[in-house]
């Protein structure tokens, strides 16, 4: 059985079909990149398998058991953990006291959940900003806080949704480091969507591209690249001749 699996999975908004019969499996341990353009239904699928939306119909299986329908808080308990395009950060809290609230989803102890929130600050190498306010801090330090607020809930998989979006150069190669590292030493499963192809080409094992609601295309990295239909819908013949 794979980690996660997702079978014809499909989400209607009053006629406008965001996801249609989408399936895809992820093993435990993978990297896998989900990639389309604006509209197709990217951020949708998240939200169906993390639980904001409820599938009108289709399954979703994570370590075996089937998940569909739960809510979000549900499925956190299960072990999946999430960031958001925009950061759900709360601005009038210091970084610890952010990365605390994801603690507390696993802990009623405060004690505890500041160990745990700090740690993982240390592990980010944000231990520096701890006492800083969000409003205090530029974009890609709080989206930094955002993935340290997602880690303390200790997930077994991780989904970023657009987590380099933002970022200059620099602060994309130090992102990519950040997850290469969260994968590499927490032995944690990563899902991402991205549009930076710079993030999401050189890490993901596997890529799924999203178009129209559908389901185009999935393989490695470099036969994606090569797929003409996804040349078409979405990376363009300018950035396929670059590589």
């Amino acid at each position: 059985m794979a980690f996660l699996e997702v079978n014809d999975l499909v989400k209607d908004f009053g006629g406008v079909v965001a996801n249609n019969h989408v399936s895809f499996q992820i093993d435990q341990g993978e990297i896998i990149g989900l990639i389309g353009p604006n509209g197709a239904g990217k951020t949708t699928l998240f939200n169906c398998v993390v639980g904001y939306h409820k599938p009108d119909s289709g399954k979703v299986i994570f370590k075996e058991k089937e998940i569909t329908g739960f809510k979000p808080f549900m499925t956190n308990r299960e072990g999946i953990g999430r960031t958001f395009q925009i950061m759900k950060v709360t601005a009038g809290m210091t970084v610890l006291e952010n990365v605390m609230v994801g603690a507390f989803c696993r802990t009623d102890d405060r004690n505890l959940a500041k160990v745990e929130a700090a740690a993982i600050l240390g592990f980010l190498g944000l231990d520096s900003l701890r006492a800083y306010h969000l409003n205090e801090l530029p974009i890609a330090s709080q989206k930094k806080v955002g993935l340290a607020r997602a880690l303390a809930t200790q997930p077994e998989l991780l989904m970023l949704d657009e987590v380099a979006s933002g970022l200059n150069p620099k602060e994309t190669e130090e992102m990519v480091d950040l997850l290469k590292k969260i994968h590499r030493d927490k032995r944690i499963t990563l899902f991402l969507i991205e549009h930076v192809m710079e993030v999401v080409m050189p890490i993901s094992q596997r890529v799924i591209v999203l178009d129209g609601g559908e389901k185009i295309a999935e393989g490695l990295p470099k036969e994606i690249v090569k797929n003409e239909r996804v040349i078409k819908a979405y990376l363009g013949e300018k950035y396929a001749k670059s590589l």
